[in-house]
């Protein structure tokens, strides 16, 4: 693995886990609401990165890219998918620090 993707692997990676753990907080309190069009950009843009060192072979679901900006999806929805991106980022063959 190339430094400049070690880099984006531990920032991907440290923002997929932040961006969980903010999110389940709201999700404890607040299961259905939805997440605002400002955090939801925030999340989309680091699952496009986490995307980008998955590939399509080791993306948690083969039709899933990012959240519809037009539908916004409910706490328990992102947190559910954050999990899944970080499982995969960490049973994967990128880094063995995780």
């Amino acid at each position: 693995m190339k430094k400049s993707e070690k880099e984006l692997l531990n920032k991907t990676y440290g923002q997929l886990k932040s961006l969980h753990n903010e999110i389940s907080l709201l999700s404890k309190k607040s299961p259905v609401d939805t997440v605002n069009k400002f955090k939801l950009k925030l999340i989309n843009s680091v699952l496009e990165s986490a995307n980008q060192l998955l590939g399509e072979k080791d993306k948690p679901f083969k039709d899933f890219t990012v959240f519809n900006e037009d539908d916004l999806p409910n706490n328990s929805d992102v947190v559910m998918i954050l999990s899944q991106y970080i499982s995969c980022i960490e049973r994967g063959d990128y880094n063995n620090e995780y």
